[in-house]
């Protein structure tokens, strides 16, 4: 078995479709991101990921098998499936299944380019304005800790 020794990293931006922001809420950007890392068992490799409200930046270091077309379309498709398995009410927003827009950003990252390109993707929501909603179901344990609501039962 040949090992990939190639450096092929790539700075990849992706679109939602119409510009909507429907990556604010931190449960779809945790989809999006578990689906992105399912990659990793063929071989991908992710550093950053940085969600901007309606697109998201992310640098990958592609194995050699795969085209940039190829790359692209199957982390679009991936993601895309995942969102609307996940979160249904995105069909009423995308009807037709198409959660990307036909838009897409890719370049070419060295090892210098890599350390520049991973602190703009980290600093997304600064760059452009936005707060993450964290809509994460918590524990009881949890909220209750962080709130310092006590609970009384009567009987």
């Amino acid at each position: 078995m040949r090992i990939d020794t190639r450096n092929n990293w790539l700075t990849k931006m992706f679109k939602c479709k119409y510009a909507y922001n429907c990556l604010r809420k931190q449960t779809v950007i945790d989809t999006c991101t578990e689906a992105l890392r399912e990659f990793e068992k063929f071989g991908f490799k992710f550093s950053e990921i940085g969600y901007g409200g309606n697109h998201v930046h992310f640098t990958v270091d592609v194995p050699k098998k795969y085209s940039v077309l190829t790359t692209i379309t199957m982390l679009k498709s991936r993601t895309s499936k995942r969102i609307f398995e996940k979160h249904p009410n995105f069909r009423k927003r995308y009807p037709r299944g198409s959660f990307w827009s036909g838009y897409e950003h890719h370049e070419s990252t060295g090892g210098k380019d890599l350390k520049a390109s991973e602190e703009y993707i980290r600093d997304q929501q600064k760059h452009h304005g936005i707060k993450i909603i964290d809509d994460r179901q918590k524990k009881l344990g949890g909220f209750i800790a962080e709130t310092g609501v006590r609970l009384v039962c009567k009987t």
